[in-house]
């Protein structure tokens, strides 16, 4: 059995060598990608990604990044397409074929049905020579470094390479088309992505008995009460009108400790902060993340159009949400 040092050498050659076959693609971002990504954006259909084994692993994430960012994708087994799958390519669709050797079979079979539709077709092999290669409209090299492998032979530098330039695919389409955050949101659904462009303030936070907030004049003491009831580390100093005067928190109380302040007798409006950070309802949860993020503050006040205050959160309620 080989030794862990050992071990870690090999892991650490093969990292290297698929390193370097991603630094080579540098070189090929030319006239041939941009080529590429005005094909796909001036595309009235979706994006057709076909590939035989490893590529067609590696095709059906390229064609996932798509559709997830903005530009409609599908993957296509070419199995399956030479038995009628093909069907689903129409004429206003571009093909984006797969294959480091450019001379799969099944992909190969593809060719005089994929140039009867007269749609472009876009390859990216390990050849520039090779048949799939010569037959595509668009072809963008992704070879020329040797597999990571000892024997070369099990794909792995080539399907890092061929990753990579779908990526860089997806990412140009993505920034060329403007695709808004926003627009994200909707096929990420689940996880803490999701959440984070899904969820807005209005769905999280604190109303009604459980918003803390003491009237202006009430003293140190009752604004602590209000803050230990209420569970948030703070709590808002509001006006008759429900208008926020400021914040009293838990780094407030260890300032006024600090001054050696009698919080029986002293207001809180003396020692609260004046500079409360707000936020409307509507608001995602990412952009309240950000403004959290930028203000160093772990908490956050919500009011509506008139300024009063409506609710409250902390980062333990985005925490509790999945959000983060």
């Amino acid at each position: 059995m080989k030794n862990s040092t050992n071990l870690s050498t090999l892991g650490k050659a093969v990292i290297r060598q698929e390193a370097r076959s991603i630094e080579a693609l540098l070189e090929r971002i030319d006239h041939s990608f941009e080529r590429a990504c005005e094909a796909i954006l001036n595309c009235c259909g979706r994006v057709v990604v076909i590939g035989m084994g490893k590529s067609g692993h590696i095709g059906n994430k390229i064609a996932a990044t798509m559709a997830s960012t903005g530009t409609p994708a599908f993957f296509v087994h070419p199995g399956e397409a030479s038995h009628g799958d093909l069907g689903m390519v129409t004429d206003s669709d571009v093909v984006v074929a797969l294959s480091n050797s450019g001379e799969t079979g099944e992909v190969l079979m593809l060719l005089p049905v994929i140039k009867r539709l007269g749609v472009p077709m876009i390859s990216l092999t390990g050849n520039p020579s090779s048949t799939l290669a010569t037959k595509s409209d668009i072809h963008l090299n992704v070879g020329g470094e040797k597999e990571a492998s000892p024997l070369g032979l099990a794909p792995t530098s080539s399907t890092t390479a061929t990753l990579g330039r779908g990526d860089a695919l997806a990412v140009a389409l993505l920034e060329s088309e403007g695709f808004p955050a926003e627009d994200f949101e909707r096929p990420h659904p689940g996880g803490a992505l999701g959440r984070r462009l899904l969820l807005r303030i209005g769905d999280i936070m604190h109303r009604g008995e459980r918003l803390p907030y003491v009237p202006s004049g009430s003293t140190v003491a009752e604004a602590l009460l209000e803050m230990t009831s209420k569970g948030l580390g703070m709590t808002a100093i509001v006006d008759q009108d429900g208008t926020i005067l400021g914040i009293y928190t838990d780094g407030d109380l260890r300032r006024t400790l600090d001054q050696q302040i009698d919080v029986q007798t002293t207001m809180v409006d003396e020692v609260m902060s004046r500079n409360c950070t707000t936020v409307h309802t509507e608001i995602l949860v990412e952009e309240a993340l950000n403004i959290m993020d930028q203000k160093n503050i772990n908490g956050l006040f919500v009011i509506n159009e008139q300024g009063t205050a409506v609710g409250a959160l902390n980062m333990l309620d985005l925490l509790h949400a999945k959000a983060v």
